[in-house]
C-alpha cells in the first residue's frame, strides 16, 4: 500500500513526505517490518522519510540509538515529528536533527492534540544558536517572540509566561543578588541573549527586591534614580508598605511602572473616577446581569456612562469604553486576556482581603496590572484603571 500510494502521488508531480505513523515504537517491536516500510516509501520515490513518535513516549537517548541506526540505511533524507506526551518532543526533535534528520515537523508555540506538537519556538532557537545550524536568517529569529504572541493570539490562547525563549518569563529576574549580577554579566542567569529571539530581560518586584531591582526597574522607564536619593528610600517604603497590604508586583509590572512615575510626578491620569454604582440582577433561572454607571472626568470635562456585561468588571469595563474610545481611539485595539482573583487571608472569610490581576493585550504587547483590596469590585477597578492608563501611557511615548 505504501510503495502504491507514493508511486500514484508521485505521478502527479507532487513533493512527498512519507510520516511513518507510530515508527518509533514500531521499531522498537520489530525493526525488520519498520525497516520494509521505510524502503517500500523510498523505493517508490518519497522526498523525504519522517520518522514519527506518534505516541509521544520515546526519550531522547532512545531517537539518538534508532536513528543512528536506521540513517545509514537510506539515501532519502530522514525528518522528525514529535509529540509532546513525556515532555520530550522539543529534545526529541533536537537530538535526531543532531543524528542527521534534516526536517523538523511541529508547530508554533507546540499546539497540538494531547499534550501538544514539538514546539517550534524553542526548536528553532535550538537548531541556530545552540547547533549552529543555519536554518533561518538573524532577522527571522529576532521575530520569534512577535510571531509566538500572534499565533497565540490567533489561536483565542493566552501566551505561557513560563514557554523558554519567547516567555514573557523566559529572561526575567527577581532576587537582588540575581539582578545584580546579570546587569554586570548576563551570561550568569541567562543561557542566550534574549534580544536574539526578540525578547526582553525583565526584572520584578517582589519581596525578594532589592535597591538593584528598583533602580534598573526605573533606568527600563527612563527614570534616572540614584541609591541613595529621597525618592528611592521613599519608593522602597511605599513598595514595602504596598506589599504588606498584598500587592504583588512581580505579576502586575505595569502597575509598577505607574506607581513609580506616579511618585515621582512624571504621570498625568488620563481620566478620574467621580464615582460608580453597579448593578447586578438575577431572575429565575437565568444568568445574572450587571449594569454599570459611571462618572469620569476627561480634560476637565464631566462624562457619565452605563454599561453592561455579564458581570461588574465587565460592565464597568464596557461603561469605561463608551467614553474614552471616542476620545483614545487606541483602546479599541486592547483587549482584557486574563482575570485573577486570589485570596490573601483567608481566615477573615468573606471579608478576606483580595488581589486581581489582569492581563490586557494589543496587537503587539501583553502586560498585568493589580489591585488589592476587601471589596473584590475595588481591586478589579484598581487593575482595571491601571490597564488602561499603562495602554495609553504606552499609545503615548510612541
Amino acid at each position: 500500500m505504501i510503495k502504491e500510494t507514493v508511486a500514484y502521488a508521485k505521478k502527479a508531480e507532487r513533493e512527498i513526505i512519507f510520516d511513518a505513523e507510530h515508527f518509533f515504537d514500531g521499531y522498537k517491536a520489530n525493526k525488520d517490518y519498520a525497516i520494509k516500510c521505510l524502503k517500500a516509501a523510498e523505493g517508490a520515490g518519497a522526498d523525504v522519510l519522517c520518522l514519527c513518535d506518534t505516541n509521544g513516549g520515546t526519550l531522547a537517548f532512545e531517537v539518538q540509538k534508532i536513528v543512528t541506526e536506521v540513517k545509514p540505511q537510506f539515501k532519502t533524507p530522514l525528518g522528525i515529528h514529535a509529540h509532546n506526551d513525556s515532555e520530550c518532543a522539543v529534545s526529541v526533535s533536537g537530538m535526531a536533527v543532531f543524528c542527521g534528520c534534516t526536517q523538523v515537523q511541529g508547530t508554533i508555540n507546540g499546539y497540538g492534540e494531547r499534550c501538544g506538537n514539538a514546539n517550534l519556538c524553542s526548536i528553532i532557537p535550538i537548531l541556530k544558536l545552540k547547533l549552529g545550524i543555519d536554518c533561518v536568517t538573524d532577522a527571522q529569529l529576532k521575530r520569534l517572540t512577535e510571531i509566538s504572541r500572534h499565533v497565540a493570539e490567533i489561536a483565542n490562547l493566552p501566551q505561557s509566561a513560563h514557554q523558554p525563549f519567547v516567555g514573557r518569563s523566559a529572561f526575567s529576574h527577581k532576587g537582588g543578588i540575581h539582578v545584580s549580577a546579570v546587569t554586570k554579566h548576563p551570561g550568569t542567569y541567562e543561557h542566550i541573549k534574549p534580544e536574539l529571539v526578540g525578547n526582553e530581560r525583565r526584572v520584578t518586584i517582589s519581596e525578594l527586591s532589592g535597591v538593584s531591582n528598583l533602580l534598573v526597574k526605573a533606568e527600563e522607564y527612563g527614570v534616572n534614580l540614584k541609591k541613595e536619593s529621597p525618592e528611592t528610600k521613599t519608593l522602597i517604603k511605599t513598595l514595602k508598605e504596598m506589599e504588606n497590604q498584598g500587592y504583588s508586583f512581580e505579576e502586575g509590572e505595569a502597575s509598577f511602572e505607574l506607581l513609580v512615575k506616579r511618585a515621582l510626578g512624571d504621570f498625568t491620569p488620563f481620566f478620574e473616577l467621580e464615582e460608580f454604582n453597579i448593578k447586578t440582577a438575577k431572575e429565575g433561572e437565568k444568568g445574572t446581569q450587571s449594569v454599570a454607571h459611571l462618572k469620569i472626568k476627561v480634560k476637565n470635562k464631566n462624562f457619565d456612562a452605563a454599561g453592561e456585561g455579564d458581570g461588574p468588571v465587565n460592565a464597568l469595563d464596557s461603561a469605561l469604553r463608551k467614553v474614552l474610545e471616542n476620545l483614545y481611539p487606541a483602546l479599541k485595539t486592547m483587549k482584557l486576556t486574563d482575570y485573577k482573583v486570589r485570596v490573601l487571608n483567608s481566615e477573615a472569610g468573606t471579608a478576606a482581603r483580595v488581589r486581581v490581576i489582569i492581563e490586557s493585550a494589543d496587537e503587539k504587547d501583553v502586560w498585568n496590572t493589580v489591585g488589592v483590596s476587601t471589596n473584590v469590585i475595588e481591586a478589579s477597578w484598581l487593575a482595571l484603571v491601571d490597564s488602561i492608563e499603562y495602554k495609553l501611557m504606552s499609545e503615548g511615548k510612541k
